[in-house]
């Protein structure tokens, strides 16, 4: 297991451009401001301190990360094993093609090798640019070797400083959001600061460098910022269509280098639904949105070699409906209050209907099951029926998937985020109701009653308001995705502190209304805020700053070393999904499984290689192995002996529920399960039988890992 040790010593301030017209150019006394240029000048003054302030706070942000990520592991002193080995779990599998690229003869033998490769699994030939989201790393790859800098920089640190750059993209994009919403930059200001303070929560970049995520959040923070600047009104021609291009190519690279990038835009398209269906949206701006979707996604699906997975996704067969129903519901928007409801609800039947239809015409078509275990996951977490499913139970199991701890609730507190956030929350879910209700109503005296409120709900506002309402489900549902809540919460909460239509409605709520008063508050607590902030959490950025800790893996770097060193460099190796990817990164060897998951074929060998752990004759397991071409297993003590997971979450306890057995230790199991005829094979081929010293001769064991070489044994 990878740790860590303590080190020894060794070698715009407001942007105006969105204000109502009858504050743009006013003054506190409500007169106008005879000198335009004065005016013009300030808000040009203002942009560009704002622009600097976003730029400062982005580079300080990977400046940040990257020390923390220097400062743990010790990196720029560590060994290249070490090093590699600190990509952990899947990290490791997609850094290792950025490796493979970066040492291939020429691009063209790199490319090659990508597209028919067969040493990622064994006795199999598959193309990895169709199979994942690795075009990133080709393209890394490719400008390493194109420009001039391989004398000044390794291909390691090229890789993790693109990363961390991306970082500054990612709070440059989270600013401009927060300062289009609010107005002003210094809101922007607090959305960053408030990001880099709440850093456990709203990124884990630092110690997954290479995750996917990692690569798409900071691209779908720039889409999120282009449809806030899109939503805004009286944008001209030129800008429109600047904007939408921005929201394309945000679009493209984001579903282009994450492989779930389908279900988060899924989400992004209800949002756009439901505020259509409310009539808070402009419908020409929805349905541009709905097609740069489509678009974006099929080209990724051309660049990935006509991905069957993606041509099967919900969000294709969802905005096709969406698209399809409207030409059928033309009248969608007209009549009074029951008529209009009785057509949403006609509409929405509609659409999900035709979703589900055109969803299951494709797969069937395609023969698709690549995604059926994030349904089987889905089906068994939201309790509807229990799942003796493999690999729908390795997902359950996992803490990452499970709920939102509550905990994550008090860290976020202590920052004012989450107070913040639900004090701007409250108020604009309000307003989006009576928008709504206004709208679907009709009714003039209705919508006299709500004028006041309209201010509060300008699309972006209503985009981003249902946006993080939908996000901060899929978060509190799945821990692993509040990444992209927390992110979005900062943004959101900034927005409603210096929003001058927040503090109008609810000073007006509380008559206490003032444009004067509305000014100042608006601009004071964001900064006593921000000073709050400063004070209680520089001083702990500082210290850990200063921590200077060290990577500690020794019995992984020895395993490492001897596969490299005593086995061939077509050897074949089995064991679990995570050490394997490491195991490909550092030297090179044939797998026979790997952590990407999104594949049924796959996921059926996984299961059968994890036998190893399982209650099986070592014939069986020894068959098992061989179908795969496996010269080499390695059995790991975390694994068999698990204490991290309580009974029925243990590897080894899926794997007994899965073949029909009665699981280990204390507690009931289900009537129909049975004791096993075997004992369990990791353990039991330790003892040296001769049933296991016929088929197994152990090679390499250390504390962590067992190594047993596939005799030739018929």
């Amino acid at each position: 297991m990878t740790t860590v040790r303590q080190r020894r010593g060794g070698r715009v301030t407001e942007g105006a451009e969105d204000q109502p017209s009858e504050e743009k150019n006013v003054k506190s006394d409500g007169k106008v401001l005879s000198d335009h240029t004065g005016g013009k000048l300030w808000n040009i003054l203002s942009i560009t301190l704002g622009g600097i302030v976003a730029i400062g706070l982005g580079l300080l942000t990977s400046f940040y990360v990257a020390t923390l990520h220097e400062n743990d592991l010790w990196f720029s002193n560590i060994k290249e094993v070490e090093r590699e080995i600190s990509f952990r779990t899947e990290c490791g599998l997609y850094y290792s093609y950025y490796k493979q690229m970066i040492q291939a003869a020429s691009i063209q033998q790199g490319l090659h090798g990508l597209v028919y490769d067969n040493k990622t699994e064994s006795v199999r030939t598959i193309n990895i640019l169709e199979r994942m989201n690795v075009y990133q790393e080709v393209f890394l790859s490719i400008l390493y070797r194109i420009l001039p800098i391989q004398q000044y920089l390794e291909p390691v640190y090229f890789y993790i400083y693109t990363l961390f750059g991306l970082q500054a993209v990612y709070v440059f994009a989270l600013y401009v959001t927060s300062w289009l919403l609010s107005g002003t930059w210094l809101s922007g200001l607090l959305a960053a600061c408030w990001y880099i303070t709440n850093r456990i929560d709203t990124t884990r970049v630092e110690f997954t460098i290479p995750l996917r995520e990692n690569w798409a959040l900071p691209f779908f923070a720039v889409q999120i910022a282009a449809i806030t600047y899109l939503l805004r009104t009286h944008l001209q021609p030129a800008q429109e269509r600047l904007t939408l291009l921005a929201v394309f190519v945000a679009t493209f690279l984001f579903s282009l280098t994450w492989q779930f990038n389908q279900f988060m835009m899924l989400i992004q398209a209800l949002a756009l639904f439901i505020l259509d269906c409310f009539d808070m949206l402009p419908t020409a701006k929805v349905t541009w949105l709905y097609i740069i979707q489509i678009s974006g996604l099929l080209l990724v699906c051309v660049l990935q070699f006509f991905n069957s997975m993606i041509l099967g996704s919900l969000l294709i067969s969802f905005n096709a409906s969406v698209l399809i129903a409207r030409t059928i519901q033309k009248n969608l928007k007209k009549g009074n209050l029951f008529n209009r409801l009785g057509k949403l609800i006609l509409h929405v039947l509609l659409v999900s209907s035709l979703t589900l239809l055109v969803n299951k015409f494709i797969k069937k078509s395609l023969n698709l099951e690549s995604d059926e275990h994030i349904f089987k996951f889905l089906k068994a977490k939201f309790g509807f029926g229990s799942t003796r499913d493999f690999d729908a139970n390795l997902y359950l199991c996992e803490e990452a998937f499970g709920l939102l701890p509550l905990n994550t609730f008090s860290r976020l507190s202590d920052t004012l985020l989450f107070y913040v956030y639900i004090f701007s929350l409250f108020p604009l879910t309000v307003a989006a109701l009576i928008v709504a209700f206004r709208n679907l109503s009709g009714s003039n005296q209705i919508q006299e009653k709500a004028e006041e409120y309209t201010i509060t709900l300008k699309p972006d506002a209503a985009y981003n308001l249902i946006h993080t309402v939908l996000f901060g489900c899929l978060a509190l549902s799945t821990m692993r995705m509040k990444y992209l809540w927390t992110s979005h919460m900062c943004v959101f909460a900034s927005f409603g502190l210096c929003s001058t239509e927040v503090w109008r409605l609810i000073l007006k709520c509380v008559h206490l209304y003032t444009s004067q008063r509305t000014q100042m508050i608006k601009y004071s607590i964001p900064i006593i805020t921000l000073l709050y902030i400063s004070y209680k959490f520089w001083p702990g950025i500082m210290d850990e700053l200063s921590e200077l800790r060290e990577f500690y893996d020794p019995d992984t770097v020895e395993l490492m070393n001897w596969i490299k060193s005593n086995t061939p460099n077509t050897a074949v190796f089995a064991g679990s999904m995570q050490l394997l990817a490491g195991v490909k990164l550092c030297t090179g060897r044939t797998l026979t499984n790997h952590p990407h998951y999104e594949d049924k074929h796959l996921r059926e060998r996984t299961k059968q290689i994890y036998q190893i752990y399982a209650k099986r004759s070592p014939e069986d397991v020894y068959r098992i192995l061989q179908s795969f071409g496996t010269d080499y297993v390695i059995l790991e003590d975390s694994i068999c002996y698990e204490r991290r997971h309580s009974r029925g979450c243990r590897l080894r306890d899926l794997l007994d529920t899965a073949n029909g057995h009665i699981m280990d230790g204390l507690g009931e199991s289900e009537p129909d399960l049975k004791p096993s005829l075997y004992p369990r094979f990791c353990e039991e081929i330790k003892k040296n039988l001769p049933s296991y010293t016929l088929r197994f001769i152990r090679v390499f064991q250390n504390k962590t890992f067992h190594v047993y070489k596939l005799a030739k044994y018929k």
